[in-house]
């Protein structure tokens, strides 16, 4: 088959033969007249050759005046206009200001190049229901004046039901630039010659909207450098020479500016929390937001609350996200088309991931739900990204990648997800529970060795680091699979998993709200068991979330109870580390003489157990104590004991603690010397105190153990060296700043105590009641009358110093009275000998 080569070009209309319109004219009035002189009464003979004579001469005048042109199959009919088939510009297109400009840079460092090269090829891929479509018709309307020779747009469906053959969108093409096939243009090598050959010398905008596949695209694709192609697609193509990018969704202000464009302005400016939270819903997604919109736009009656508290329902979201069963009038019929395209084996990973609540997963959890290798797995994922049901949240601080769905797609996927075998699907989660029961017992483990077993095992500071990390990264998916087993009432592998969790927790000394509430979860899995062991472990890490949180008398009743069930069952290491915690709570508490007895005992049976790190960080822990009754002596001797047991273990980390309680010890000493005019011993003592607590604050940095810094730079702003003030309050605001940052409240209210005296010390006496006065009423809602007794008492100190023994009584008072009820008879006596200063 052949076809007429387009002409090029040129200025001018085309020349006609003057000869023509003569030789017609004469040629027509020959033929009329012999024509006539058939009629004549002459002989047959001479009316064949008066005939044949009148043939001739048209002949002779028709060959005459036409030009020689070889015989055609495939004609064109030329039009005055260039094709232009872009589609217009959706009414309310909103925002992509950065897509947009981005698409300008491309099309302009086009323009500038020089030489030979392929046509531009552009291709916007991203999910459905985007804004993909959108976008191309607003640039190509934009670009128009750069292609005079048309704009030729096909609707490429890429659906895997009935997508558009590429040999139709050449025929549609070739049509649309006046070439008439009039016979069977041929297969798709014959199309494409066409193709080639019209577009040759042309500067056309070819638009292929909703691309299945990069086989579909690449027939399409010009030669002519002066061409260029705008693509979207729902997947990567892949094409060789394009140039690829990914449209997101929408931020919550472009979101925001649709649905106000839609559903009127006054309505959001009245409610924006309303609007916020509907496009927060509608998962910044154009397409539902399009659809709320038309939902509010028919009906002025609802209010912006009422269409987000619609969609508040998960169970209903999809229908309310519909105006039609067609892609774009429907979040569920888009995402079908996408799922429709995937393979059996994605689409079962699809809906197991929307079993699990976690916001995002590692590539290893696929493995886990296919029950195929990780690595596979993570290919599978990667094949949902590329189907746009998927994407990737980045790479967590371990360095593994992570994944999610799209929130609406999630809810598509749960939908689907109801019609799998209950069965397989319980066996899948189970799988990937117990993967990561065995990854956060591993962190833990690597993370503080000895909270697992007599000694422990080794671990170096690479572990360690890498276990903090791994919580860090794992958080937020650890406390959804908690939950996601406690509800499938796995209460094995949720006190597996809560075991772990606060161990973690614990070592760390961060997510306080979260280590309680997992700590809940771990007693209740441990009942359910009916394993008394891991029921007494248990209530030991609650106790110790407890504790910290100011809720001492809890966590001793707790830790009372697991002291039984151990002796019971013949624990006597777990025993041990009982009895320390039930020393630890009273010491909080204000009962030192009880502690005092606990402790020792704890002491006792870890020697008795040859564990030599719990029995020195026990003294630590007696030395804190003895600090407190005001026997610094006795404190340092025990701390020196128990550093050289962890120097001689290679113990950094409990190194540093006890480096910091020893700094602590010498501060108290120094202070001391010089309250008793020894002052340059005293200097010696405040140097010695420093230089401890700086090597260990440096050390805790290195690791990057934030809440261990912390304490250091709050002990080293309570030294008390006179010549040091200002660097000493200093301390102890960096202190609460990083104890804000990580959720300690009971930290931050012992920082506002240190504060306080800090500020005492000073001169500073109105700041510094403002300061003791915070900590009092932090330690009031944290339930810890101990610490708020001691906030009352060092008030009262403050103001009988500076010269205001009436303000003073009240908070003394307060102090005496909650000291009495507490049965501190240290604390009382303390209080007491001040109240007795202001009466003198």
């Amino acid at each position: 088959m052949t076809g007429q080569l387009p002409e090029k070009r040129r200025s001018g209309r085309r020349k006609m033969p003057l000869a023509a319109p003569i030789s017609a004219g004469l040629a027509a009035a020959a033929a009329s007249i012999l024509a006539a002189s058939v009629e004549w009464d002459i002989p047959p003979m001479a009316k064949v050759g008066v005939t044949m004579i009148a043939a001739l001469l048209v002949g002779l005048t028709t060959w005459a005046t036409t030009e020689a042109r070889p015989k055609r199959e495939v004609t064109a009919e030329p039009s005055s206009r260039p094709p232009d088939q872009w589609p217009p510009v959706p009414e309310h297109f909103t925002g992509r200001v950065e897509a947009l400009a981005e698409l300008r840079t491309v099309f302009g460092e086009r323009r500038k190049s020089s030489g030979v090269s392929p046509p531009l090829v552009v291709s916007v891929y991203g999910r459905g229901g985007v804004g993909k479509s959108a976008l191309t018709a607003r640039f190509g309307q934009e670009v128009a004046g750069a292609f005079p020779d048309g704009r030729l747009y096909a609707d490429l469906r890429g659906g895997v039901d009935a997508p558009v053959r590429p040999e139709e969108v050449l025929i549609g093409f070739l049509r649309a630039l006046g070439v008439r096939l009039t016979t069977d243009p041929g297969g798709l090598d014959e199309l494409r010659k066409l193709w080639l050959t019209w577009t040759k010398d042309r500067r056309i905008l070819i638009g292929l909207d909703n691309a299945h596949g990069a086989d579909q695209v690449k027939p399409l694709i010009p030669a002519e450098p002066g061409c260029a192609v705008l693509v979207t697609s729902r997947q990567p193509l892949f094409l060789n020479g394009t140039y690829d990018t990914q449209l997101g969704v929408f931020s919550e202000a472009h979101g925001v500016e649709l649905l106000a464009r839609l559903a009127g302005g006054e309505r959001v400016v009245d409610d924006l929390a309303s609007a916020k939270e509907i496009v927060r819903i509608c998962d910044y997604l154009p397409l539902a937001i399009n659809i709320c919109g038309g939902r509010l736009a028919t009906r002025e009656h609802w209010t912006l609350r009422q269409m987000a508290d619609r969609l508040a329902d998960e169970r209903r979201r999809l229908d309310q996200l519909e105006l039609a069963q067609t892609v774009d009038k429907s979040v569920r019929a888009s995402v079908q088309l996408s799922y429709d395209d995937c393979t059996g084996m994605q689409r079962r990973l699809l809906r197991l991931l929307s079993t699990l609540t976690s916001p995002d997963v590692p590539g290893w959890v696929a493995g886990e739900l296919l029950d195929i290798s990780g690595l596979d797995g993570a290919d599978q994922l990667e094949a949902l990204i590329d189907a746009q049901l998927a994407e990737s949240s980045g790479v967590d601080q371990t360095g593994a990648m992570r994944y999610r769905l799209h929130d609406l797609v999630r809810l598509f996927a749960t939908e689907l997800s109801e019609e799998d075998d209950q069965g397989r699907r319980r066996a899948a989660i189970e799988r990937v529970l117990s993967g990561y029961r065995r990854r956060a017992e591993e962190a833990a483990q690597d993370r503080w060795p000895q909270d697992w077993s007599r000694g422990g095992r080794s671990s170096g500071i690479e572990g360690q680091t890498h276990a903090g990390d791994w919580l860090n990264a794992e958080r937020l998916s650890l406390l959804a699979m908690i939950n996601l087993a406690r509800n499938l009432e796995l209460w094995e592998l949720t006190s597996g998993l809560a075991r772990a969790f606060c161990s973690l927790c614990h070592s760390l000394r961060a997510y306080w709200t979260d280590w309680h509430a997992v700590a809940e979860a771990g007693c209740e899995a441990a009942r359910r068991t009916g394993d008394r062991r891991a029921l007494g472990i248990a209530l030991l890490d609650r106790a110790a979330v407890q504790g910290g949180l100011g809720g001492h008398e809890q966590g001793r009743v707790g830790a009372e109870q697991a002291l039984e069930i151990f002796t019971d069952l013949g624990e006597s290491w777990w025993a041990a580390r009982a009895m320390r915690t039930i020393g630890m709570a009273l010491f909080n508490d204000g009962h030192l003489d009880r502690a005092q007895s606990y402790l020792i005992g704890a002491i006792t049976s870890f020697k008795g157990e040859e564990d030599f790190w719990w029995m020195a960080r026990t003294q630590r822990n007696l030395a804190e104590m003895r600090l407190a009754e005001r026997r610094p002596e006795e404190a340092r001797e025990l701390l020196e004991d128990a550093l050289e047991v962890f120097k001689q273990a290679g113990n950094r980390y409990s190194e540093a603690q006890t480096l910091r309680a020893y700094g602590e010890v010498l501060a108290a000493q120094a202070r001391g010397r010089h309250r008793e005019g020894e002052h340059r011993a005293a200097l010696e003592g405040f140097t010695k105190a420093g230089f401890s607590l700086d090597r260990a604050s440096e050390m805790f940095r290195q690791r990057g153990e934030l809440w261990e810094e912390a304490r250091c730079l709050r002990a080293a702003g309570e030294v008390g060296d006179p010549s040091n003030g200002l660097r000493e309050l200093d301390f102890v605001r960096r202190a609460e700043e990083i104890l804000v940052a990580l959720g300690d409240s009971w930290g931050v209210a012992r920082t506002a105590l240190s504060a306080g005296r800090a500020l005492a010390r000073l001169g500073r006496i109105e700041e510094s009641e403002r300061e003791l006065r915070r900590a009092v009423h932090a330690f009031e809602e944290l339930d810890d009358r101990w610490w708020m007794a001691l906030s009352l008492r060092y008030l009262g100190e403050t103001h009988l110093d500076s010269g205001g023994p009436r303000a003073a009584v009240e908070p003394l008072t307060q102090a005496r009275d909650i000291y009495r009820s507490l049965g501190n008879e240290a604390g009382m006596r303390r209080t007491l000998e001040l109240l007795r200063q202001v009466e003198s």
